[in-house]
């Protein structure tokens, strides 16, 4: 039965960061209230530091979610506002939502060489097709593949605001550094100009009603990754990998990447996850499981798997994704059933 003792008796499983005594000990718990499903929990912090709190109020609200009974989380972590060295800022108290836009999701991996973008083509056009309003924002400021694989090849124009409205197909409206560039023309930048880049695509452009604006993130956590959870409050973070542990190692980075930034994990795709044979045989290139598995250590929903396809890829290389071109293909129900996962998420 949900009572304040279970709640308090859940939180002592957070550690404060950088030691090995928990949050409960510490005595930082000042109130616990209860009303119909929803727990609301205020906490006083002694330390100054924003990223020990972002990340006490992450953890906080994993934990509480999964208790029976329990619909709704507040978690209030409160700190000093006196004694705060100078010059020491937090770097996420200039977050603006994007006018008109719903929800926000990033689809990240932490590495290279998971296929991320085509996922994030795919799950686009499967939430365009399940009847959804969709924006679909490359943030890979290097290596721009968006544009290809959604078939989109003209540049953005400007409305009377002075504001870039995105070109669209297959129902996704689109923005990529990509569509802003000559062929073969290289971007050679210091983190500031991606900075800058990232911040006008989410809120120079005139992303108009949109249910999900999803957010393809290059690998690694640097400064795309920041610079995106710096400027926009996200809903959640879809995780790419595949099946193999040199790609798990690296996904965990970016999985606390984004608990340290209090991102909600909405869930891990196993990418590549099996390839059959044209006599049928079923053939695990890369391992299998590894992504339901690392979803359990994780304590995060595990979104499905997609299997190797020539489909997949062919649909990429002509900018028509599988989703759009053969949906009922078994790659293309698949990332339907993710986006319909993804959708009943957030209740819509």
């Amino acid at each position: 039965m949900l009572s304040q003792e279970a709640v308090q008796n859940a939180l002592k499983a957070i550690k404060y960061p950088g030691y090995s005594r928990d949050i409960v000990s510490f005595g930082l718990i000042k109130d616990i209230s209860l009303a119909d499903g929803t727990v609301s929990v205020v906490m006083q912090l002694t330390s100054s530091n924003p990223e020990a709190a972002l990340q006490i109020k992450a953890e906080s609200e994993r934990i509480l979610k999964d208790l029976p009974g329990v619909k709704q989380v507040s978690v209030e972590v409160r700190q000093p506002g006196a004694g705060q060295p100078a010059g020491v800022s937090n770097p996420f108290a200039n977050q603006k939502g994007v006018p008109h836009v719903k929800r926000v999701v990033a689809v990240a991996s932490g590495k290279g060489g998971v296929v991320k973008s085509t996922c994030s083509a795919n799950l686009a056009c499967a939430l365009a097709h399940l009847g959804a309003k969709v924006g679909l924002l490359d943030c890979d400021i290097y290596g721009p593949s968006i544009p290809l694989m959604m078939g989109v090849y003209e540049k953005p124009t400007v409305n009377e605001a002075e504001r870039l409205v995105p070109p669209s197909n297959h129902g996704v409206k689109v923005m990529s550094i990509g569509l802003l560039l000559t062929d073969d023309q290289p971007v050679i930048w210091r983190g500031p100009m991606i900075t800058k880049t990232i911040q006008q695509f989410l809120l120079a452009v005139e992303w108009g009603d949109l249910d999900f604006l999803l957010v393809d993130l290059p690998p690694g956590t640097g400064d795309a990754q920041l610079s995106l959870c710096q400027t926009v409050p996200l809903d959640g973070g879809v995780i790419i990998s595949t099946p193999q542990e040199a790609s798990l190692g690296v996904v965990r980075k970016g999985i606390s990447m984004f608990r340290k930034v209090n991102v909600p994990i909405l869930g891990i795709v196993e990418n590549m996850s099996y390839f059959t044979a044209p006599n049928g045989d079923r053939i695990e290139i890369f391992g299998h499981g590894g992504g339901k598995q690392e979803a359990a250590r994780q304590d995060v929903p595990f979104l499905g798997e997609i299997p190797i396809f020539t489909e997949i890829r062919e649909g990429g290389d002509r900018g028509t994704p599988i989703v759009v071109s053969t949906p009922n293909h078994p790659a293309g129900k698949a990332f339907i059933q993710i986006a319909e996962t993804l959708r009943k998420h957030f209740g819509s």
